[in-house]
């Protein structure tokens, strides 16, 4: 097993490419389980998440072929039910292959999903959706076992004790497409990747209105056909990578960004310090002055992303002042706060609350990371950070950041991997 060593502290400076959203395209891959003709996907980022989302797809019966950030998907003509737990049990997004081929093939077996360990997250909103639209549902050792002759539309309500869920709107809307009849979900989530969902489907064939506000409807239709779609820019990299210019008080230049995703990010950005200048497709982030404390509370789209809470704390741990950063999304994501510590950070968590108190430096130290946002917030850190720093279990990094340590290195900073 690898870990990532930095030396810090490091000025960033250049410019950098932002990859396809990792929280796009994996449900959109599971979307093509709804149609037996053949879908090209482009801007595919080459993650472990995405790897593990092709081998459930061939597992299920699809040809799928990866190259050069391209992915096409075919039918072998033996279509699967029954998405094993050795597959599922590793990332939590491969739940949502539960709507496509229970709406297909009208029965399915699929793990209940693993991932990061970041608190409980049910999955209770995915069953309620395709209970809603008429299915029969049970757990049984496991795994979810659901059938139906042919799906329902139904209005369902998503909205959940933390806000509406981002998969299991998805889930729901991908089982709707082919339900007879009118679906109507309330408090959909708004996410980008939820869109961009709804724009895949709809190029199959789906009739869809209102994606990307909280009430979605879905008017079913018989069949879907194959399409080709481009994955939106991964808002999440996008804001790891502004964070990680004004840690190292560094100035670049990020292509391939949607600003119009990043308004919460960019707002506190700019409160914290930061100059940031847009173009059509790209965003140059300098820091303006000197960094200021800021306030952030996570919240659905189009509030302050729960993805890039543990990048912000990393910022505000060298930030003259007191920050408070309030977890309302989940509120156990916080494992990051004692390997912050370690590193000379002073964070004092309460219940949802991480009271941040800035101090001048960060020193270099072995690091854990304990999940895919914590592990990015641990690079800024390490970049940051006087001396060297290894962080280890580095494969959670690798589930959402394509080519992190290449991009890295083309803005200057000192990173490599290490046998552990």
């Amino acid at each position: 097993m690898d870990k990532l060593v930095i030396e810090g502290p490091a000025r960033l400076k250049g410019e950098v490419t932002v990859s396809g959203s990792k929280n796009a395209v994996l449900p959109i891959l599971a979307a093509t389980l709804l149609t037996d003709e053949p879908c090209v996907i482009r801007k595919v980022p080459n993650l472990r998440d995405t790897n593990t989302m092709l081998k459930i797809l061939r597992s299920l019966g699809k040809c799928a072929e990866f190259d050069k950030g391209t992915v096409s998907i075919s039918s072998t003509g033996q279509a699967g039910f029954f998405a094993d737990y050795k597959l599922v049990s590793t990332m939590r997004a491969s739940f949502c292959v539960l709507g496509p081929i229970l709406a297909k093939l009208k029965k399915a077996k699929v793990s209940l999903p693993g991932g990061c360990i970041i608190g409980v997250r049910p999955v209770d909103l995915h069953l309620k959706g395709i209970k809603a639209l008429g299915a029969e549902i049970s757990i049984e050792s496991g795994y979810v076992l659901a059938k139906a002759d042919r799906l329902k539309g139904n209005s369902v309500y998503l909205g959940g004790v933390y806000g509406s869920s981002v998969l299991a709107t998805g889930n729901v809307m991908m089982a709707a497409t082919l339900a007879k009849g009118r679906t109507l979900i309330e408090a959909a989530a708004c996410e980008p990747e939820v869109a961009d969902l709804a724009e895949f489907l709809i190029k199959m064939g789906a009739k869809i209105k209102g994606h990307g506000t909280p009430i979605i409807e879905i008017e079913g239709v018989k069949g879907l056909h194959g399409t080709e779609h481009t994955i939106i820019p991964d808002r999440i990299e996008a804001g790891t990578l502004m964070a990680a210019a004004l840690i190292t008080k560094g100035d670049i230049l990020i292509k391939n960004v949607l600003c119009q995703h990043l308004g919460a990010l960019i707002d506190k950005l700019e409160e914290a310090g930061a100059c940031i200048t847009k173009a059509d497709s790209s965003v140059r982030v300098r820091l303006k002055s000197k960094l200021k404390a800021i306030n952030v509370t996570t919240l659905p789209y189009p509030g302050f992303p729960t993805d890039m809470q543990a990048q912000i704390m990393s910022l505000m741990t060298v930030t003259p002042g007191i920050s408070v950063i309030t977890e309302k999304i989940y509120p156990d994501r916080f494992m990051h706060v004692s390997e912050l510590n370690r590193m000379g950070a002073h964070i004092q968590r309460e219940g949802p609350h991480a009271i941040v108190e800035g101090v001048k430096h960060l020193s270099g130290a072995p690091v854990m990371a304990s999940d895919l946002r914590a592990s990015a917030c641990l690079v800024l850190a390490g970049l940051a950070a006087k001396g060297k720093s290894s962080i280890s279990r580095i494969y959670h990094l690798e589930r959402g950041y394509e080519n992190i340590e290449d991009k890295l290195l083309g803005l200057g900073a000192k990173i490599y991997r290490e046998k552990e």
